[in-house]
C-alpha cells in the first residue's frame, strides 16, 4: 500500500485543494487551526510543537512485517517512518502538498546520469542508530539486497530486483552470497555516497527509493525473519517491544538528533499499538477518549458511522478520497476463470452498487469504478468497457444480467459456475461487500462461497500466495491499493505486470501476465516525457480492462476520526489517504 508526486487530487469532480505544506505553528498543545468537519484535508489541525505523552493506536488485526524491508501495506509504511529513514519520502502536509518526495536520510533527491539509467544519493552526516553506531550508505544497500533478492523477505515489493543490473552469476541475496561486494551494481564509493545503476531508464526512482525498503539495516544486526522482533532504528523512536498480535511499543531513540533530521517533530514520548483489536471496539474507544487513532486509516465501522456525524463529534471528522481503489481481482488459473468470457460475465453481474453501500455507501464507501487506475492518479482517464445500468428498485437490470449471461453461454458455462470469493476477516465492511457481490452473481447462476483470512497473514499466505489459490480454488478476491506513487506505473505495476506474481506476498492476485502489458510498463517508465508516460499508463489501463481480470468497485473514501487529544492532524495522500502518523502528538 502498503504505499511521492505534486499533482492535484481529483475524484469524481471533487478538488482537493492545495494544501499548507507547514508541519509545524503553535508552541503548545491545541494551538492552531480549530478543528472542523474535514478540516484535515487540506491542512494540518491542532498544530503544535509540544512534546510529551504516549500516543495511543490500535489495529484490527496485525502488520504484514513491521520489518521496513518486508512490508507493503500502505499503514505500515507510514508507520515505519517513525523509526526507520528512507532515501526520500513524502513530504509531511496534508493535502496534495502530501504528494511531494522530499530528501529524508538522503541530503537531496536524486542525481541522473546514463540518460536515467544512474541515480545517485547522498546521505546525511551524523545520523545514528538507537545503539550509538553510524549510519551508513552500505547499510542502505544491504537494506535493498536482503529486502529484494532474499527468498526469506517476500512481502514487499521487488521492484529494485526487476530493474537493477545484477551481477554475471545472478545475485542470490545475502543469506546465500557471502562475498564482501554483493551486488555489484549497487556502489558504495564512501560512507556517504550510494549510487544505483540500472538495466533502463527509470524515469521515476525517486519515488521508488521512498520506499521503506532504503530505510538502512546494519548487515551484523541483521537477523532474517527475526528482525522483525528486533529492529534498529534509525529514526527518532526505537522498537521496545514487539509481541505479534498483542502489541508494539516505542520509545525515543537518544541518538536521534534533530538537526541531521528536517521533518521530524519527534513529539511523543512514547507509542503504544495495540494489535488483534476488534473493529468496533476501537471506534468506541475512539470516541470515548481512550484510543488516539486507528492506524490502518480504513475509517469508522457501519455502527460508528451516525454517531461521528452527529454535531457534537463531527468537527472531528474527515471524509477524503484516498487514492484507494476497492476492487476484486479474478484469478486467470482458477478455472472457469481462466477463460475471458467467464471473467466478462463477472464484470456485468457484479452488483457494484450493493457492493458499495455494503462498505459505506457514498459518503464513507466511495465512488462507483469502472477503472483500475482511480482519479488520483496521474493517467487515470474515465472510461466504462462493461457499462451497467440498474433498476429504480435496485440491482442490476435485467439487460445487463443478459449481456452477463450471454458471456457465461461464450465461455461454456451457460447455466453459471461455483467458486469462492475472499475477505479479510477482521474488516467487517469488506465481509459485507463479499456478501453484496455473493448476492448479485446469485442472478445469473455464478454461486460464490466465501472464505475469510486475517488481514495480517491475507497477501502472505493466502490470497498472495499462487499455490494456496489454486489448491483452494479462490477464484475471486478482495483488495484495495493505493499507488505506491501517484503515477500510473507506481499505482499499476505491482497487480498487473507478471513480473511482480511472486511464490506468496504478491499483489498480482489475477496473476495476469501479458507481454504487451509487461513491455508496455517498461516502455513508460524509461520515457522521461512526462506527457507521453501519463498518456501510455491511462492505455495500459484500458489494456488491463480489456483482459476482465480485475472488477473495479469503488474509488475509496472514508470516515475517518481524529479525537480532540490528538495535534499535528493531517490526511496525507501519500500514504492512501490516513493520517500522516510522522509528526503526531497528543496534547496529553
Amino acid at each position: 500500500m502498503n504505499k511521492i508526486r505534486p499533482l492535484a487530487v481529483l475524484a469524481a469532480g471533487v478538488v482537493v485543494s492545495a494544501g499548507l505544506a507547514a508541519c509545524g505553528g503553535g508552541d503548545d498543545g491545541g494551538s492552531g487551526s480549530g478543528p472542523g468537519y474535514n478540516s484535515a484535508i487540506d491542512k494540518i489541525v491542532n498544530t503544535s510543537d509540544k512534546k510529551g505523552g504516549t500516543l495511543r493506536l490500535a489495529d484490527s488485526d496485525d502488520f504484514d512485517s513491521p520489518d521496513p524491508g518486508n512490508t507493503y501495506y500502505a499503514w505500515s509504511q507510514n508507520f515505519a517512518r517513525l523509526y526507520g529513514r528512507g532515501l526520500t519520502t513524502f513530504k509531511p502536509a496534508a493535502g496534495k502538498d502530501s504528494l511531494q518526495v522530499v530528501p529524508d536520510l538522503a541530503t537531496g533527491l536524486g542525481t541522473p546520469s546514463d540518460g536515467g539509467k544512474t541515480w545517485t544519493y547522498k546521505l546525511r552526516t551524523g545520523v545514528q542508530y538507537d545503539d550509538g553506531t553510524t549510519v551508513t550508505s552500505k547499510d542502505v544497500k544491504y537494506a535493498v539486497e536482503r529486502s529484494n533478492f532474499s527468498d526469506e523477505l517476500q512481502l514487499g515489493p521487488k521492484y529494485f530486483k526487476q530493474y537493477l543490473i545484477d551481477n554475471p552469476t545472478p545475485y542470490k541475496g545475502p543469506y546465500k552470497d557471502k562475498s564482501p561486494e554483493g551486488l555489484k551494481s549497487i556502489e558504495t564509493p564512501d560512507d556517504n555516497t550510494i549510487v544505483f545503476k540500472l538495466k533502463q531508464a527509470f524515469s521515476e526512482f525517486d519515488y521508488l527509493v521512498g520506499m521503506s525498503q532504503t530505510i538502512p539495516v546494519p548487515q551484523a544486526k541483521d537477523t532474517g525473519l527475526k528482525y522483525e522482533s528486533a529492529i534498529v532504528s534509525s529514526g527518532p523512536y526505537k522498537v521496545d517491544s514487539y509481541q505479534r498480535g498483542k502489541v508494539m511499543t516505542l520509545s525515543r531513540n537518544t541518538h536521534w538528533r534533530q538537526d541531521t533530521d528536517p521533518i521530524r517533530k519527534a513529539l511523543p514520548d512514547k507509542i503504544e499499538l495495540q494489535l488483534k483489536q476488534n473493529a468496533d471496539d476501537i471506534d468506541n474507544r475512539l470516541l470515548s477518549g481512550a484510543l488516539d487513532m486507528d492506524v490502518t486509516g480504513v475509517g469508522v465501522q457501519a455502527g460508528t458511522q451516525a454517531k461521528v456525524l452527529n454535531a457534537d463529534q463531527k468537527p472531528y471528522v474527515d471524509n477524503p478520497y484516498q487514492g484507494f481503489l476497492r476492487f476484486m481481482s479474478l484469478n486467470v488459473n482458477v478455472k472457469p476463470l481462466d477463460n475471458v468470457h467467464c471473467r466478462t460475465a463477472v464484470q456485468y453481474a457484479t452488483d457494484k452498487v450493493a457492493a458499495q453501500s455494503a462498505y459505506g455507501g457514498p459518503l464513507a464507501g466511495g465512488d462507483v469504478a469502472t477503472t483500475v487506475l482511480p482519479p488520483s492518479v496521474d493517467g487515470y482517464r474515465k472510461f466504462d468497457l462493461y457499462p451497467q445500468k440498474y433498476q429504480s428498485a435496485g440491482g442490476v437490470d435485467q439487460a445487463t444480467l443478459d449481456k452477463a449471461k450471454q458471456e457465461l453461454a461464450a465461455c461454456g458455462k451457460p447455466q453459471g459456475f461455483t467458486t469462492k470469493i475472499s475477505a479479510r476477516s477482521d474488516r467487517p465492511k469488506e465481509v459485507a461487500m463479499a456478501q453484496a457481490i455473493q448476492q448479485g452473481l446469485a442472478k445469473v447462476g455464478i454461486k460464490v462461497d466465501i472464505v475469510q483470512f486475517p488481514a495480517g497473514d491475507y497477501f502472505n499466505k493466502y490470497v498472495g500466495a499462487p499455490k494456496y489459490v489454486h489448491d483452494h480454488g479462490i477464484g475471486m478476491m478482495l483488495m484495495a491499493w493505493a499507488a505506491d506513487w501517484p503515477t500510473g506505473y507506481g499505482f499499476l505495476s505491482q497487480i498487473t505486470d507478471g513480473r511482480a506474481i511472486k511464490p506468496s506476498g504478491g499483489n498480482n492476485l489475477a496473476e495476469l501476465n501479458e507481454k504487451s502489458i509487461n513491455d508496455a510498463f517498461d516502455a513508460a517508465i524509461s520515457n522521461t516525457d512526462k506527457a507521453a508516460r501519463t498518456k501510455a499508463y491511462g492505455d495500459i489501463d484500458e489494456a488491463i480492462m480489456k483482459q476482465a481480470v480485475e472488477v473495479p468497485l469503488i474509488y475509496a473514501k472514508a470516515l475517518l476520526y481524529r479525537p480532540k487529544n490528538v495535534t499535528n492532524a493531517g490526511i496525507t495522500l501519500g500514504y492512501g489517504g490516513m493520517y500522516d502518523y510522522l509528526n503526531m502528538g497528543v496534547t496529553k
